[in-house]
């Protein structure tokens, strides 16, 4: 069994999503696990944290749980799940996690893998690329917590931990798998404990995939565990191998859904924009109202005087110039701290007016999302755009999420989930 470690519930339900495309049973736990779960059998197991802003200390602390727990449930091989991005502070919280977790393992080396092509996020000869352009000149280097203003990974990562880093480029990888066990090895041998790998296509990854297969450690973005997820699929039995191919009715069908969105990312903007030409609006402005109490009162109010059927949005999102004029009244921390807030007390008071579709945008308020209301896991369904899939809760009353990544999906994807019907859905 392979256990994941994600840094935020996004990220959680894309490495599950490129685990089970690969046709691994697979499971997803939001927040610390409980000693009291039942899980069915799996192949994957998914535990979706919140610590890629937090204090680092606090960060390698619940990680380190998780893997104590993923460990004494059998997982041979632990995954430790960042952005795409590599979203991190100059502190951290990449690489102080990652150290932990490699001391905690005694893991030789580790690789570092941020490429997701699917994604258009690839890296070469250490510099990564958000489509066309480095990461440095992307809008992440306007993100409100995390700004990326260097793409050399490997000087990055270097910044958060005194480990030696090395880099295996792409031509290694083109070489092939034994090439890039050869690399890793040789690393280890002479006390490199991380090394950052180049990828960028699909068939890169999986070459890494298989040269990695049985490292006690590998980190990186969803596109490595695709890559995993393969090279491990390719030891289970036929089988074994179709059981992707069994499938149940969407159980949520047609509900009444709502779109909450935080992320302030130039897609999300983007995808709010569409939204907004056929779908009432409702913007949270912490400013005027600086409460999460306040906010959520006076959204639900809102919500409450909408058409029926009218799938409406509430947002937090501004553009980055708008966002640091909000941050420069409130402080940074306080503004997302009343945001998170009211969005936890709005998915509250939704479901209780029984809204049970809901697609929400960005990690941190995915986070807060699913905390307020409690969810601890749910099953992994149909993708609505490339690595955003459908998760239905179980019990009396399911609900149907969307947790969707800032910068995941289509310019309509927003406006589309909410449309998502019985007969589009199907859970694994």
């Amino acid at each position: 069994m392979i256990g994941a470690i994600a840094d935020d519930f996004t990220g959680a339900t894309d490495v599950a999503v490129a685990f089970r495309r690969a046709g691994l049973r697979t499971i997803v736990l939001f927040g610390g696990p409980d000693d009291e779960d039942e899980l069915p059998p799996h192949d994957a197991l998914v535990i979706a944290l919140k610590t890629r802003t937090i204090d680092p200390a606090e960060a390698v602390r619940v990680s380190l749980e998780a893997v104590r727990w993923l460990r004494e449930r059998g997982a041979e091989q632990v995954f430790f799940k960042y952005c795409s991005t590599f979203d991190s502070k100059p502190e951290g919280n990449i690489g102080p996690v990652a150290d932990a977790l490699a001391d905690y393992l005694d893991a030789p080396i580790a690789a570092m893998v941020p490429s997701a092509p699917e994604h258009k996020r690839t890296q070469y000869m250490g510099h990564l690329f958000v489509g066309k352009v480095l990461l440095s000149d992307s809008p992440m280097r306007h993100h409100p917590l995390t700004p990326m203003t260097d793409s050399r990974i490997p000087r990055v990562l270097a910044s958060q931990t005194t480990r030696e880093v090395m880099l295996i480029d792409h031509k290694a990888v083109r070489a092939g798998r034994d090439e890039i066990r050869h690399r890793l090895d040789r690393g280890s041998a002479k006390g490199v404990r991380y090394a950052v790998i180049d990828a960028v296509s699909d068939q890169d990854l999986i070459e890494i995939g298989y040269a990695v297969l049985d490292d006690v450690l590998v980190t990186g973005a969803a596109g490595l565990a695709g890559g995993i997820g393969i090279a491990r699929a390719s030891r289970l039995t036929e089988s074994v191998q179709m059981r992707l191919h069994s499938v149940q009715e969407d159980p949520i069908g047609n509900v009444p859904s709502v779109v909450l969105a935080g992320s302030c990312s130039a897609r999300t903007l983007e995808q709010i924009g569409t939204m907004m030409l056929d779908h009432p609006s409702y913007l949270l402005d912490a400013v005027a109202t600086p409460t999460s109490e306040g906010l959520a009162s006076s959204a639900l109010s809102w919500f409450d005087r909408q058409e029926a059927g009218s799938a409406p949005l509430i947002y937090s999102s501004l553009p980055p110039e708008q966002l640091k004029w909000a941050q420069k009244e409130l402080g940074t921390e306080r503004s997302a701290t009343i945001l998170e807030g009211a969005m936890g007390l709005i998915a509250q008071g939704l479901v209780e007016r029984d809204v049970r579709r809901i697609v929400v945008a960005g990690g941190e308020t995915s986070g807060a999302v699913v905390t307020a209301l409690n969810v601890n896991g749910g099953v992994i369904g149909e993708e609505a755009a490339a690595g955003v899939p459908w998760i239905y809760t179980t019990g009396a009353k399911p609900i149907a999420l969307l947790l969707k990544s800032g910068n995941f999906g289509e310019p309509d994807l927003l406006a589309r989930a909410v449309e998502q019907r019985a007969a589009e859905g199907a859970v694994a």
